[in-house]
């Protein structure tokens, strides 16, 4: 399912039109992206929650040299699924 998809769904079952259900998914993903920029946790409950995560600085080899490469830490961002989506993904709505 595409971001287009998931506004068309919403736009049908809502009754409200493309353009105003776009505005309010982009707005949606704008604050989600926003708060963990801030290092914000990001809970919705009967989802999951997202989390910015520190991966911690590495020796990696470059494939086409074979060379050893420091890779920097960095921060990403990470999903953890509730157990509520887990049990409807395998099939049983509870």
């Amino acid at each position: 399912m595409t971001k287009a998809d998931l506004v068309e769904d919403i736009s049908r079952v809502t009754g409200l039109n493309k353009k105003d259900t776009s505005i309010i998914v982009n707005e949606v993903i704008n604050n989600i992206c926003r708060a963990l920029a801030e290092g914000d946790k990001v809970e919705l409950r009967g989802f999951g929650s997202f989390k910015v995560k520190e991966r911690r600085a590495r020796q990696a080899r470059n494939p086409r040299t074979g060379a050893g490469v420091q890779v920097p830490a960095k921060l990403v961002p990470f999903f953890k699924a509730s157990n509520e989506l887990k049990s409807r993904v395998n099939g049983s709505d509870s």
